[in-house]
């Protein structure tokens, strides 16, 4: 992941360029989402000094009204975006993915956690954290109190997604803990509302109990009519990872082992799909023994949710598992790529990716603390 990070801070996705074979451009930008997740796992390695450049390259590229465009170059320059400005209606709309504003400020918070920089964050308060935050809190849907709509992750479809619920979460929380961290009593009730208001409305217009499961979408329609994307998609997930929900909720248990059931790779290469019948660089064209492509990503997101949950030392076995099906998949010299074939196994789309990588060092790292914390939990008898 170090040598994808530029030295004024822009995190590349990858530098992989064969894929213009496919998409006609390349990996080659930077993401403020990718680059939050990769941020995350340089400072549990203990990169402050490589992680603090990238938040100052948040800081000088949020735009004014205070959320990030879809992506950068390494100059801080708004990338190539397939994102449209306009609906079908000729409306304005941002081409924007709303978690990306959210997941920047979540990782801020965990950098301070891990390196009690107040020097550093501090200068960030005003400049990056309470813009950012402030634009969350305006950007809700006042029918249903989720965020209005935007683009998903993946980059392919318009609407209000879990992961994005789930990403606004957490950034507001972490909005909430810088202010209270600086003693912005107004702030802190400003985002402490927020969050409190936002966890309701995702209980109440967002889990689908006809589901039996959080859907990863829901579209509200002209007619004000909502329609819920019932398709199973592994980034469900982000709903619990930053902190909305514990790990341990029923709705998020039962969510969570649908995953592991249905997006799970039935052929020889293994491992967890983006969701179901993904079509990119699709290889099987049966959803039922290959619901999709086996992601790095995707997996490494279920071992977490395994290991979150673990109350003993053998409920990490599924979690270790997953971990050496990774390093099975590597290629020579470490690499991890987007995806496999799920039949062989073998690299498909770019690679290295650094998300791959930092989502297997950050599963490592959980799986090690929870582990240690597991073994002296028994050696007291507890």
């Amino acid at each position: 992941a170090r040598t994808h990070v530029d030295n004024r801070g822009a995190v590349i996705a990858s530098s992989d360029f064969d894929i213009t074979k496919f998409a006609r451009d390349t990996y080659a930008y930077a993401w403020p989402r990718d680059g939050a997740i990769v941020a995350n796992s340089l400072d549990r390695a203990g990169h402050e000094d490589v992680t603090r450049q990238f938040f100052l390259f948040c800081q000088e590229t949020l735009v004014e009204e205070g959320f990030f465009l879809h992506k950068y170059t390494p100059y801080g320059q708004p990338g190539s975006s397939w994102l449209p400005c306009v609906d079908s209606h000729g409306g304005r709309t941002l081409p924007v993915q709303e978690d990306e504003t959210g997941l920047v400020l979540w990782s801020l918070w965990q950098h301070y956690r891990i390196h009690r920089n107040l020097d550093f964050v501090v200068g960030l308060y005003s400049t990056l954290i309470v813009p950012a935050a402030d634009w969350m809190v305006g950007y809700v849907d006042e029918r249903n109190g989720l965020p209005l709509p935007s683009w998903d992750l993946w980059e392919e479809r318009w609407g209000v997604h879990a992961f994005t619920v789930g990403s606004v979460w957490g950034g507001l929380d972490a909005a909430r803990n810088f202010a209270d961290l600086f003693g912005d009593g107004k702030a802190s009730a400003r985002y402490r509302g927020a969050t409190e208001r936002l966890r309701e409305a995702s209980d109440s217009n967002l889990y689908s109990a006809e589901l039996g499961r959080f859907p990863r979408r829901i579209t509200v329609e002209d007619d004000e009519s909502i329609t819920v994307d019932t398709v199973l998609d592994s980034a469900i997930y982000g709903l619990w990872r930053f902190g909305m929900y514990p790990p341990d909720d029923p709705r998020v248990v039962d969510t969570m082992h649908t995953i592991a059931d249905q997006l799970s790779n039935k052929a020889n290469g293994g491992g967890i799909a983006r969701y179901t019948d993904d079509y990119y660089f699709q290889v099987e064209h049966d959803p039922r023994l290959v619901p999709g492509n086996p992601w790095f990503m995707c997996t490494m997101w279920l071992a977490q949710w395994y290991i979150a949950t673990a109350k003993t030392q053998a409920d990490l076995e599924p979690a270790r598992q997953m971990i050496d099906w990774a390093v099975a998949h590597q290629l020579p010299g470490g690499l991890l790529s987007e995806q496999l074939d799920p039949h062989t196994g073998a690299a498909l789309s770019v690679s290295p990716l650094t998300w791959s990588h930092a989502e297997y060092i950050v599963t490592v790292d959980d799986y090690c603390s929870k582990l240690d914390a597991l073994r002296r939990k028994a050696g007291n008898g507890a």
